[in-house]
């Protein structure tokens, strides 16, 4: 058999049966890193949603911009988390702030996350606000919209209480 140079050894190696096996591992083994450790794509927790919840749909939202439709998607976290929420404004010194983004499907499902500033610093709070949008699920149907992405900063208080950044009450001023 001729090899084109190719080392004897190596081509018995590089069978199409060897080739097909060895795809299909690389494969597996890109998209097992391509997972997370959560219930959907993006978590960077092993966070799921807690179960009991009353599992009623959310009010329909019937804003015409996904900047439009953060008010409707905050207003029902706070709805999901009410004992969660910091009441009044919150001290000069946070303990984390996070900016998430949420794919939601037309249902208010949600599809997937995206840190665009993860609290790399405090884990759990990251556990906590992924666990916080999974309990929330599904959110207001974006009648307008169909799928949408919903995107907002979560400001974190070292009590583990929260405001979201577009129903915040502010920041009292440090000395």
């Amino acid at each position: 058999m001729k090899t084109h140079g190719i080392n004897p050894a190596m081509n018995r190696q590089l069978t199409p049966r060897r080739l097909v096996l060895a795809a299909a591992a690389l494969s597996a083994f890109w998209l097992a890193g391509c997972g997370t450790p959560g219930s959907v794509p993006g978590q960077l927790s092993g966070a799921t949603a807690e179960r009991g919840g009353s599992g009623a749909a959310p009010r329909a939202s019937n804003a015409a911009t996904a900047r439009d439709y953060r008010r409707d998607a905050a207003r029902h976290i706070y709805e999901a988390n009410r004992s969660r929420i910091y009441g009044g404004q919150l001290p000069p010194m946070l303990y984390a702030v996070g900016t998430l983004q949420v794919n939601l499907d037309a249902g208010g499902r949600v599809m997937s996350m995206h840190w665009l500033r993860a609290p790399q610093h405090a884990p759990e709070v990251i556990a906590e606000i992924e666990r916080a949008v999974l309990k929330a699920a599904p959110f207001p149907a974006a009648t307008r919209l169909g799928a949408v992405t919903w995107t907002d900063t979560w400001l974190w208080d070292k009590s583990g209480r929260f405001q979201l950044d577009t129903l915040t009450e502010g920041q009292q001023q440090g000395d």
